[in-house]
């Protein structure tokens, strides 16, 4: 949704008449996550993607007949078959995708609403109705209990209490699912399959020390979708020209800087300080927090020697494991923006439980289903 978002809050403030395809399930191997969007306005215009062009031309026809009138559907892709030329995708897995549409001046303004929100990095989350005992395509806007009401409705008071609980706690943990639900909002029942899709602001990436390595680093943190902050103590290093891509850039002792900001389970640190001074008292703070990720630049005699200051200053073994150094992936990197690329290619490795091999070397599935919650 984000990468076309400036795309649909035009639209919506136009007023023009848009339908929306949206990926909520995906079985095996699939080009895109749950949450993919594709729009198909009035004039027959499409921004975004859903499966990176094996399905969107037909796509484009259910949108179209859903614009006309023929209601909010739920369409499914599977594996296609090459000699009857059926619609399918190439990389063996299934998706199931939602296309709803938005005509009236009430919805294109409801969604406006919500396209507000997330481009406000406000946290939200949107609930809709796909099938079962309840009107395919109703939809629910949650947002956190002391940020606002909840807007729209799936049917019943209930299901509406039932959703809006589990909605704010998916949304805390940036996770995006199909739930079940009785009719009236009842666990454990399968009478109403109902798609909550959450809007997390983005995670966080923080860079210590302002160097060459740190800018390059900073500018594939923006590009993965992290909201990047640089920190170095040194004035004439710490400066937005020589970052020009970073979110923030803050003058500031880096461990005195991370004891007073938010780090949470998606936040990725890279201390790229390579002095003692201050690596020592960052990395004590950095292993105090629920980090998903802290590289630390550094040769490995420097390594084994920051091991053991740390060790001297109380860090015990547990925490010390948590630490990726010498940063990165073995590319055999050596500018630094290769070296940057090492240190995404290990963030990424690290979300979603990849090896780290080349894939022509493996067999089995190319797409990890598991890891923490990353870039939404």
């Amino acid at each position: 949704m984000r990468d076309i978002l400036p795309d649909l809050r035009a639209r919506c403030a136009d007023g023009v008449p848009l339908a929306l395809a949206t990926v909520v399930a995906v079985h095996g191997s699939a080009p895109r996550d749950p949450g993919a969007v594709m729009a198909v306005d009035a004039a027959g215009t499409v921004v975004g993607s859903v499966s990176g062009g094996c399905v969107e031309g037909d796509l484009y026809e259910v949108a179209r007949e859903v614009l006309a009138g023929a209601g909010p559907r739920v369409v499914a892709y599977g594996i296609s078959d090459d000699e009857a030329f059926g619609v399918g995708l190439t990389c063996g897995g299934t998706i199931e995708v939602l296309v709803r549409r938005y005509v009236s001046a009430a919805e294109l303004a409801d969604l406006g609403a919500l396209l507000d929100l997330i481009a406000d990095d406000r946290p939200v989350a949107e609930a809709t109705v796909l099938s079962g005992a309840a009107e395919t395509g109703a939809r629910l806007v949650v947002r956190p209990s002391d940020a606002g009401p909840t807007t729209g409705t799936l049917g019943s008071e209930g299901l509406d209490a039932a959703v809006t609980d589990d909605a704010r706690g998916l949304l805390a943990q940036g996770h995006t699912t199909i739930q079940w639900y009785g009719v009236h909002g009842q666990r454990r029942m399968q009478e109403v399959a109902v798609f909550i899709r959450t809007y997390a602001p983005p995670p966080r990436m923080l860079v210590f020390g302002a160097i060459d390595h740190a800018a390059a680093t900073a500018r594939i943190g923006s590009f993965l979708g992290y909201r990047v902050t640089v920190c170095d103590a040194r004035p004439a290093f710490a400066t937005r020209e020589r970052f020009p891509t970073a979110d923030e850039v803050v003058r500031a002792w880096p461990h005195t800087y991370l004891e007073s900001t938010e780090v949470d389970a998606r936040t990725v640190i890279c201390v790229l300080t390579h002095d003692p001074k201050f690596d020592v008292p960052l990395l004590l703070a950095a292993l105090r927090t629920p980090a998903a990720y802290i590289g630390v630049m550094g040769s490995r005699r420097t390594h084994h020697d920051r091991l053991a200051r740390l060790r001297e200053a109380g860090a015990d073994e547990a925490a010390l494991a948590r630490l990726a150094s010498p940063v990165g992936l073995d590319l055999g990197a050596r500018t630094p923006e290769e070296t940057a690329v090492s240190i995404a290619a290990e963030v990424i490795q690290h979300r979603w439980g990849g090896t780290g091999r080349p894939l022509g070397e493996l067999t089995g599935a190319i797409h990890h289903p598991g890891g923490p919650a990353g870039p939404r």
